[in-house]
């Protein structure tokens, strides 16, 4: 498959990009395809977007993308904007490949929290880059409002506190991102030193955390089903058996995880909350450091993320072990799961139980179905799952050929014919995730956003 795949792409002129949490066969193959062809990727939501527009830039001719839709959607609505209007972009489904966060931002709940954003005098709306480009467009139609990612919300935030006189910052739509974004700043109020909070933000003080608490909103009601299993039981499970090990936490995990990864960062250097390229590169700056002693060493990583991270992981430490020359450097990757979401005999499916020498007979996985475990199954995405080789395979087959034009049920949402004000719904769409472009190159809001929030009529 590796060789079909990179023959098909470099022949057709096709860039692939894919999210992090693909399937790890999926990525297995891609990235074996990559070292074939340069334009295959595999990196978090945004970078899949300019990836895309490089892709573009060098040469390709159509992109197909392995995700959710509200991706493939800011790819299409990217490209457009970068001029590339002619660049095909093609999703990996007919059906709608979901994303139960991003339908939360979509809900009329999203919208009157909004609402009664608008209200208030001096208010931004920080949303999540994982939302559709409907979101972004009604929800700047509604407040002013900027993009951000897991990587730098926390900067995001403060930002607009520390520019915005007496701001109201509204987020969304990730509750347990919100929940975690509210007690990191309590903690900051309570605990911290001027200084601890300098190295945060340079603007700001323990007394401006404080007084930006009751001014900080975040949405109730918007979770990503994968990241929901990291509460409860599962984090007990970390306290009590990994104490010893890194802890990864995703900023979007419930409260247990998360304030366990802080524990560790704060306390022992042994933690991190973040992005998934946040925690790809604390995991390499660790294996780094043990690299560079003489010493053997063991590395343990528990991660609070979804399982698909594990390929880009694995292909990331195999190669730094290689380039040392090194077999005594140890790392395990652990994903928790509670032990009432492994399935038992009287729950086995048609396929029956695992038969091990000893006897024993398992079946792994949580009982409700892969990936939605209240109780903390296994964490993959169902709808990334959604997303398969043989797809993408059939796909490429079909671009330049008379059987392209079947292909149409399988393009993103371009939003062209919706209209927000006196713009197309995408193009509205990337005027958040422009200003975010601008905060991330200037360190600072754009003038045109920070007069957009201090004079929108209300």
């Amino acid at each position: 498959q590796v060789s079909q795949l990179a023959d098909l792409l470099r022949e057709k002129s096709i860039g692939v990009v894919a999210h992090f949490y693909m399937d790890p066969e999926v990525q297995g193959v891609l990235s074996a395809a990559g070292e074939l062809w340069p334009h295959v990727a595999i990196s978090d939501s945004l970078v899949m977007a300019d990836t895309a527009v490089r892709m573009a830039e060098a040469g390709c001719r159509s992109i197909c993308v392995l995700g959710v839709d509200f991706m493939s959607e800011n790819v299409r609505a990217i490209l457009d904007e970068a001029g590339h209007t002619d660049v095909q972009v093609y999703r990996l489904a007919e059906a709608d490949i979901g994303c139960s966060l991003a339908e939360a931002a979509e809900a009329d709940t999203y919208m009157s929290y909004l609402s009664t954003a608008a209200q208030t005098p001096n208010s931004v709306h920080v949303v999540y880059i994982n939302t559709s480009l409907r979101t972004k467009a009604l929800g700047h139609a509604l407040v002013p409002t900027i993009t951000c990612t897991s990587s730098n919300v926390v900067q995001t935030i403060l930002t607009a506190f520390a520019q915005v006189p007496d701001a109201a910052v509204w987020y969304g739509p990730d509750t347990y991102m919100g929940r975690n974004l509210a007690q990191l700043f309590s903690d900051l109020a309570a605990s911290a030193s001027d200084e601890d909070v300098r190295r945060l933000h340079p603007e700001h003080t323990v007394e401006t955390i404080r007084a930006l608490l009751p001014r900080f909103h975040y949405f109730n009601n918007g979770t990503c089903i994968v990241h929901h299993i990291f509460g409860g039981e599962v984090a007990e499970l970390v306290r009590t058996a990994y104490g010893d090990a890194y802890l990864a936490a995703h900023f979007e995990v419930p409260g247990e995880m998360f304030g366990l990864a802080m524990e560790a960062k704060r306390t022992r250097d042994m933690g991190v909350v973040g992005s998934t390229s946040n925690i790809l590169d604390f995991i390499s700056g660790k294996v780094g450091t043990a690299l560079s002693q003489p010493n053997p060493e063991r590395l343990q990583f528990v991660l609070g993320t979804e399982a698909g991270m594990i390929t880009s992981i694995v292909r990331k430490v195999q190669a730094m072990l290689r380039k040392a020359n090194r077999s005594d450097v140890e790392v395990e990757i652990v994903f928790p799961v509670a032990p009432s979401a492994i399935t038992t005999t009287r729950q086995q499916s048609s396929s029956g139980p695992v038969q091990l020498p000893a006897g024993l007979e398992i079946l792994p996985g949580p009982a409700s179905g892969e990936g939605c475990s209240l109780e903390g199954g296994c964490a993959a995405c169902p709808y990334m799952k959604m997303n398969t080789l043989n797809s993408l395979l059939r796909i490429c087959k079909a671009i330049g050929t008379p059987g392209e034009p079947l292909l149409s049920g399988f393009k993103p949402r371009t939003y062209q014919e919706d209209r927000v004000g006196e713009k197309t719904l995408a193009a509205a769409g990337c005027v958040p995730i422009l200003h975010m472009r601008h905060f991330q190159k200037h360190k600072t809001f754009s003038g045109e956003l920070l007069q957009d929030i201090t004079t929108r009529v209300r």
